[in-house]
């Protein structure tokens, strides 16, 4: 009885396998119980990120989101301050998270090129429907900023990100940036 006890003992006191976890700040889309689940790191600064966004996704989200397939959550992966800003500001809207990332996306050039890029990002908020003031308190929250930047040292630590986007498909990162529908779906197989 005593060998038994020590070696369940031991088996307790092995380290714990790193597991992902679900933030509070996590959004997603699809069934929960979908059969895949595609977790999503991108940076609202990423051209990489605005081109996945604008010619890819759209198609996954029609083809595989929609029709109980799969489930996505996006994850921010910031890469600067103005990174930083755009996805409090998603993330402080509210049920319009994923609108207001789809118009960051697709108007980056414009905000992130402009001769204030913090300004434009307001602007955007503003025509939204947040109000300027809602604006300066999102990007005030050091709690919000935080947790994004603690999700970020997460992902990092979990599954050894250094690249946007980059994508885990059930548990596993995949290697590679998708060129296109085509070849993202080939990650999925």
């Amino acid at each position: 009885m005593r060998k038994f006890m020590s070696a369940l003992l031991a088996l307790f006191a092995l380290p714990a396998l790193a597991a992902d976890k679900n933030w509070d700040i996590d959004e997603s889309m699809g069934k929960a119980d979908a059969p895949i689940t595609v977790i999503e790191y991108a940076s609202l600064t990423c051209p990489h990120c605005a081109h996945f966004e604008s010619e890819i996704f759209p198609k996954i989200k029609k083809d595989w989101i929609e029709t109980g397939k799969m489930k996505w959550v996006y994850r921010d992966y910031v890469w600067d301050g103005l990174a930083e800003a755009a996805a409090m500001i998603s993330h402080c809207s509210g049920d319009r998270y994923y609108t207001f990332l789809d118009t960051f996306f697709h108007s980056q050039q414009n905000w992130e090129h402009s001769n204030n890029p913090l300004a434009s990002l307001k602007v955007i908020a503003q025509m939204g429907g947040m109000s300027g003031d809602k604006v300066d308190a999102c990007l005030a929250d050091k709690g919000l900023l935080n947790k994004i930047l603690a999700r970020k040292e997460d992902a990092e630590k979990l599954y050894n990100i250094h690249q946007t986007p980059s994508f885990i498909i059930n548990g596993k990162l995949v290697d590679g940036v998708p060129a296109d529908y085509d070849a993202f779906v080939k990650l999925l197989k």
